[in-house]
């Protein structure tokens, strides 16, 4: 299991955290992610046999949001 915490710009709300922690957490090969508002990370715990970080990074874009 791999662990990283990605910068995001771009998150302001609510609405974008159950956004990012919803799409993200849903995705096959995705343990936990964690939406940290107030200093503008992403923790993400996930399966690098199952899914990459390039996959989780571009659904995390895909919403409007950019990773630092």
């Amino acid at each position: 299991m791999e662990q990283v915490t990605l910068r995001v710009q771009g998150m302001s709300c609510g609405h974008c955290v159950n956004s990012i922690e919803g799409n993200v957490g849903k995705l096959n090969g995705v343990q936990s992610v964690k939406v940290h508002l107030a200093d503008g990370k992403v923790d993400v715990a996930f399966d690098a046999n199952a899914i990459s970080l390039e996959q989780i990074t571009e659904v995390i874009e895909e919403q409007g949001y950019d990773i630092v």
